[in-house]
């Protein structure tokens, strides 16, 4: 049986915007608003230094080329939990962009106090292949600054967050394929030599306040739900 949609966005009018039907909406204004700051911190506002980023343990990590599939799939993933629930759950989306507001606004006051980078990138790849060639360019286009915490690793955990505190993911398997996708997303970025081991563990801290404010009342509400319906059953 085909789904329904939520909203019909058919109807959508700005001067509906601010009615329980499409208030939602109004989270998006976060994206082009983080887009021109992240542009502003990476493009335009150039320091004359950086503090590089780094563990004994990074240099213990090999590159592989192979994670660019994982690391790629990352705007999939985070683009298609938007769709998903702009469609279909509105609360888990309302709980998502407040996740990804509270952690990536974090993320961008860090850039800001505290210009980083890494220096973990290959001179030279080991291999020619379709993959190394594609982060030959991807290395020019993305540059090295700018990296602790990851906003790769932060967007990822806000998917799997997401998907597990929603209704229409709540199956083990539906869990554990979230987790498993997130967490090699995570890893791809350490195998590629964009981040170090410490911006992946930096984000993990950032992600438990986001989730502490972000998913708190969702929480209690679906443990009342749940102790409401053993009650029942007993």
């Amino acid at each position: 049986m085909k789904k329904a949609v939520m909203v019909d966005y058919r109807k959508f009018r700005f001067s509906k915007l601010n009615t329980p039907e499409f208030e939602h909406l109004k989270y998006l204004a976060y994206w082009p608003i983080f887009g021109f700051l992240f542009l502003t911190v990476e493009r335009l506002w150039i320091r004359d230094s950086y503090y590089p980023v780094s563990c004994s343990l990074d240099d213990r990590i090999p590159f592989c080329e192979y994670f660019l599939i994982p690391y790629l799939f990352w705007f999939v993933f985070l683009v298609g939990i938007h769709i998903y629930t702009l469609l279909y759950d509105t609360e888990s989306f309302k709980r998502l962009m407040k996740f990804i507001i509270i952690s990536y606004s974090a993320a961008m006051l860090i850039y800001i106090l505290f210009p980083n980078c890494q220096e973990l990138r290959p001179v030279v790849f080991e291999r020619d292949n379709i993959f190394t060639r594609f982060i030959e360019g991807f290395y020019r286009f993305d540059t090295n600054t700018n990296v602790c915490p990851s906003i790769h690793v932060i967007g990822s955990v806000a998917v799997m967050l997401c998907a597990w505190n929603s209704r229409h993911f709540s199956t083990t398997g539906w869990r554990i394929a979230f987790g498993l996708v997130a967490i090699l997303i995570s890893i791809s970025t350490v195998f590629l030599k964009q981040h170090s081991l410490v911006d992946v563990i930096a984000a993990v801290p950032i992600c438990v306040i986001a989730y502490m404010v972000s998913f708190k009342e969702y929480r209690k509400g679906k443990i009342c739900y749940e102790t409401e319906n053993r009650i029942q059953e007993i």
